[in-house]
């Protein structure tokens, strides 16, 4: 069975001189891009603050399995920042500027800052665990919301929700342990 495609290369190329000036070429189809930005920056501060969350717990964890949790903190810390500078170079793609400003990061954020104050392994793993699933359900209805009018910025957005998928599996399991 033979499946042709015919592609009119000469149609195409004068569809795309046309949209030379309409903006970035991976804007989404009917989304306002000023609120898709405006949802992504929130995306942002939600990655730098679950990476502050992290950091901080991977550094003042106390206990006997310290070392493997500290190990898996760290790696989430690490998915966490680079999760912020990847929508952040997609709110760049879009035509704007990613928001980092620390003053508004907290107030952004879909999770919030905390650690407990004795350094408790089970404590941070619920706080952790409980961020992860807070952005799991955010993510997917961002991802939702986007819908196929932006596959590029929705399929960012997917990749971070599979990544926080897994890390609240790594937790819930700790947890278990």
């Amino acid at each position: 069975m033979s499946y042709g495609l015919a592609l009119d290369v000469d149609r195409i190329r004068r569809e795309a001189l046309q949209t030379m000036s309409a903006g970035p070429a991976t804007s989404g189809h009917g989304l306002d891009t000023e609120r898709v930005v405006s949802v992504l920056n929130d995306v942002v501060a939600t990655e730098v603050v679950g990476w502050l969350r992290y950091t901080r717990h991977a550094i003042s964890a106390q206990g006997a399995d310290r070392s493997a949790v500290r190990a898996l903190f760290d790696r989430h810390a690490d998915q966490e920042m680079r999760h912020a500078v990847a929508v952040a170079e997609r709110i760049n793609q879009l035509g704007a500027q990613p928001n980092f400003d620390p003053a508004t990061l907290a107030q952004r954020a879909h999770t919030d800052y905390s650690a407990p104050d004795d350094g408790e392994l089970r404590g941070m793993l619920e706080q952790n665990l409980l961020a992860a699933r807070i952005v799991v359900s955010t993510y997917q209805e961002v991802a939702d919301w986007i819908g196929d009018r932006d596959p590029a910025t929705r399929q960012l957005i997917e990749s971070l929700l599979a990544d926080e998928q897994e890390n609240a599996e790594a937790l819930a399991e700790l947890l278990a342990a």
